[in-house]
């Protein structure tokens, strides 16, 4: 672990002027549940962000307990052997049903998944049609489409998988998906506020720090950090909580439903919301929007796909709705486990 260095009471990441004290939280309860498990401790931290996108605001506080979390997002490999072990058949994977899609082109209603096409030069950024196509056969056996393969891939992250599909590989490795809450407080490594997980600065001393997209979206990429897609997982330095990937490389689910705006901040601190969990699934639907009648959970963290000039969202306040039906080449999860609480 060359990018991190922790100390007793202190967290110490590539930003090393903000730190947090942290001198009893930071004690685990016991050893690790699995050996890349790491332990996030809990706290009261500001959620949320009053300087990028509206659905961040208002900052207000927050409190999680402790809680043991996958130090990668799950990779392809060990997807593969919840798939073996079970036989699970992933969403991508299934024939789509004509009544869930009435506006549909019925020769796209089979099985598929929405897959990333560099266009070949600037286009209307306000149409995700001109860059994104929805490839039959395309799952996370096959991310371009039926003739690509995992070859190599072993230790990315996967991708093409649904809200469903991340639960059930959850709850078969005894864990759970992190609340939103939980995931930004995790992301933020200690660094409270923070505009990214290390820090301030984009590029520190002109190191590349996430797998994000560099250059002008969605036609030009500069590939600066190394990288044209996903990255393998741990290719960039971890935050100050040991955890790789909490921003860019893939989005990943959280099992909260989403809200356009964040709750309002309490007025005294006695009512700090404890363990928050998201909103109804009735208050997450995109009413005008395709797909409105299909609940929409969060995502945290960008993406490969994310830019400075669009969704400059690889940071650990973003936050978007995505259908709990849907699967991309840029949507992958990690897993957390929860302490039981103590009599």
């Amino acid at each position: 672990m060359p990018f991190v260095e922790h100390k007793p009471g202190r967290v110490v990441t590539g930003d090393s002027s903000r730190t947090v004290d942290q001198s009893s939280a930071a004690v685990p309860p016991g050893p690790p549940p699995g050996k890349t498990m790491v332990w996030v401790p809990g706290g009261i931290f500001a959620m949320g962000s009053h300087d990028f996108y509206p659905e961040e605001r208002p900052v207000h506080r927050v409190s999680v307990d402790g809680f043991w979390m996958d130090e990668h997002p799950v990779t392809v490999a060990e997807f593969r052997r919840f798939a073996k072990a079970t036989g699970y058949v992933t969403v991508a994977e299934r024939p789509l049903d004509p009544a869930n899609y009435p506006e549909a082109d019925p020769a796209l209603l089979v099985p598929g998944s929405l897959v990333f096409r560099e266009t070949w030069g600037p286009v209307n950024l306000n149409d995700y049609q001109q860059w994104w196509a929805y490839v039959p056969g395309a799952t996370w056996r096959h991310p371009e489409g039926p003739a690509s393969t995992l070859h190599g891939r072993e230790r990315h992250p996967v991708v093409h998988v649904a809200y469903e599909d991340a639960d059930a590989y959850a709850t078969w490795a005894g864990k759970a998906l992190p609340t939103e809450a939980e995931w930004e407080f995790a992301a933020r490594g200690g660094l409270d506020g923070a505009v990214f997980t290390w820090g301030d600065e984009f590029a520190p001393k002109g190191r590349m720090m996430a797998n994000t997209w560099q250059g002008a979206f969605p036609w030009q990429n500069l590939r600066t950090d190394g990288y044209e897609g996903t990255s393998p997982v741990g290719s960039f330095p971890p935050n100050g909580y040991g955890l790789y990937d909490m921003a860019g490389n893939v989005w990943e689910w959280t099992c909260d439903y989403f809200t356009p705006r964040h709750p309002e901040e309490v007025s005294k601190p006695c009512c700090v919301p404890h363990n928050p969990r998201g909103a109804a699934p009735e208050q997450s639907y995109a009413l005008g929007q395709p797909g409105a009648h299909i609940p929409r959970k969060v995502i945290k963290g960008g993406s490969h796909l994310c830019a400075p000039t669009y969704c400059l969202r690889y940071r650990p306040a973003a936050r978007q709705g995505e259908t709990v039906e849907t699967s991309t080449a840029h949507i992958g999860f990690r897993c957390i486990m929860r302490v039981p609480a103590t009599a």
